[in-house]
């Protein structure tokens, strides 16, 4: 019998998959959100129980990034004005 965790992550084609790493991002399916652990936010809407059905974890920015999720405005303010440059442009947000 194995004693070795393993966390779900999503991949940058939106599949789930098991790593022996915690994810570095965290994210919300429903909303396409991704952002870091301790946003307060996101820490928020977990405290009023309706945001961890819907939680997701990334290995890295830019899986977030590549599987259509976008920055946090509570906390990746920069990171979220870049995308929203980027969304005024018309051009894709592919990296930061």
């Amino acid at each position: 019998m194995s004693t070795t965790k393993t966390y779900t992550l999503i991949g940058a084609d939106e599949r789930p998959l098991s790593s022996p790493a915690k994810g570095e991002w965290g994210g919300h399916r429903g909303n396409k959100i991704y952002g870091r652990f301790d946003c307060p936010a996101a820490l928020r809407a977990i405290a009023r129980g309706g945001y961890v059905t819907h939680r997701v974890f990334f290995a890295d920015e830019a899986t977030a990034i590549a599987a259509g999720y976008r920055p946090c405005g509570a906390c990746c303010t920069d990171r979220y004005q870049a995308w929203m440059v980027a969304q005024e442009k018309g051009e894709p947000w592919t990296h930061w």
